[in-house]
């Protein structure tokens, strides 16, 4: 062809889309970003874009999934990755160039690869992790220690509306031993590209007020994996690893890893789960409160136990004593008038002074160690009297707790606290308006 001569611009199309059915250029795999994905009239329409290190776009084309293979390709890639074909995602396709008169050049989506995918997303969240690893802050948030046993105070970032903080609230004001707990919610988009920014700006809000929680939960329920994405962030991750509170992480199901469940203080499986375990924390300590007070009448039983059974020992010891000084006294007077006639009248008489003697003594010092034993023991009941809780409350004293703990303090409590005041009949729930040191 005599390339001198001008040909029309159809004929210019027609030789492009002649070079493009090269064999090389067909049913070729290509990795490649997903943008702008839309589906209609059953094709999905989409571009495909490649960046540089930077960021920058440096490659550009349309591509499209005919309707006949869409449903077949997008029904394979979710069983496999959890997720759907979406934006933002990386993928490997198996496409044949295209070119049209009137559209210009594109590709037709013969097949994906869903394991590329799913590859890329472990990738990337190993880079993530190993990144935050090598800056020294992997382990920041899971080496803090939860300033409270028994954690009440809780900051929630999650969605109002989604079904897991429903579950997790219905879980944690439901629970069987009515433990309160004060829940503040700071909401945050839990899917999508607004997920990272959002639950950092919460984190943001929570460390404003750190001093109000003991700890944080972050929860979202199940769904797709590919849903969980977001939570694969670099920054998200490393505001959480850095955060000054623990962070308690119930994102999806069980069998769903993130980023976030690797350098959270704890991970667990679901916002239900969460719930569960601040429960089961207040279980404990109350279950040691309980152990601790039958520990306490326990022994305070078998100290009066034992007093009694020595005060039964005494009682019937001493009565036996004083009888037998008394036979063996007879017995000596006995052998007395029997060995001496010749004196019986005189030694008679002495025995007999002395007897009563002897028998006087015998009686006062028999009063005497009933009387020193009874005063034992009645010091011993007045001392274990004392220590009874009860009689300082009927005295008009009151006990104050406040979380479970017992105030001996001003410095202990501050204003909006509230606490039990245990009094003779009864207890009394309050709140702390006023503190005069």
């Amino acid at each position: 062809m005599d390339n001198s001569q001008p040909i029309t611009l159809r004929q210019l199309a027609t030789l492009v889309a002649k070079q493009l059915q090269n064999p090389l250029l067909q049913n070729r795999w290509v990795t490649a970003d997903l943008s702008d994905v839309g589906v209609k009239g059953g094709h999905c329409y989409l571009e495909l874009i490649e960046k540089d290190d930077a960021g920058a776009t440096v490659a550009r084309i349309r591509g499209m999934i005919w309707a006949n293979n869409y449903s077949r390709i997008s029904a394979n890639f979710q069983a496999v990755t959890g997720g759907k074909i979406q934006s933002g995602i990386k993928v490997m396709l198996c496409v044949s160039v295209n070119y049209h008169a009137q559209y210009g050049m594109s590709v037709v989506i013969n097949d994906i690869n869903p394991e590329f995918t799913l590859g890329d997303m472990e990738r990337r969240r190993r880079e993530i992790l190993a990144r935050l690893k090598a800056e020294g802050v992997d382990n920041m948030n899971k080496s803090l220690a939860i300033s409270t046993p028994v954690p009440q105070r809780i900051a929630v970032i999650s969605s109002d509306s989604a079904a897991g903080y429903g579950d997790f609230m219905n879980q944690l004001n439901n629970n069987p031993r009515g433990y309160k707990f004060y829940t503040c919610l700071f909401r945050a988009t839990m899917q999508g590209r607004d997920t990272s920014p959002t639950i950092i700006a919460a984190l943001m809000r929570i460390a404003e007020h750190i001093d109000l929680f003991d700890c944080v939960v972050i929860i979202r329920g199940g769904g797709a994996t590919g849903d969980l994405n977001s939570f694969d962030d670099y920054d998200l991750a490393n505001n959480v690893a850095q955060f000054p509170l623990p962070i308690i992480t119930g994102i999806g199901h069980e069998r769903d890893n993130t980023v976030l469940d690797y350098i959270s203080w704890l991970r667990v499986k679901t916002p239900t789960a969460a719930a569960e375990w601040l429960i089961a924390q207040a279980d404990k300590m109350m279950n040691s409160v309980e152990q601790l007070s039958k520990s306490v009448v326990l022994n305070a039983r078998e100290y009066l136990s034992s007093q009694k059974e020595q005060m039964a020992y005494l009682s019937t010891t001493i009565p036996h004593t004083a009888q037998s000084l008394l036979d063996n006294a007879r017995a000596t007077l006995q052998r007395y008038a029997i060995s001496i006639p010749a004196n019986a009248r005189t030694r008679v008489s002495t025995s007999l002074a002395s007897l009563d003697h002897i028998a006087d003594t015998i009686r006062s010092a028999t009063a005497q160690r009933v009387a020193m034993a009874r005063l034992e023991i009645e010091r011993l009941y007045s001392c274990v009297e004392i220590l009874n809780p009860r009689n300082t409350l009927n005295r008009g004293y009151a006990l104050i707790r406040k979380n479970g703990k017992f105030i001996t303090s001003s410095d202990q409590l501050e204003p909006g606290d509230e606490i039990v005041t245990n009094l003779k009949s009864g207890t009394v729930r309050s709140i702390v308006k006023q503190i005069k040191h």
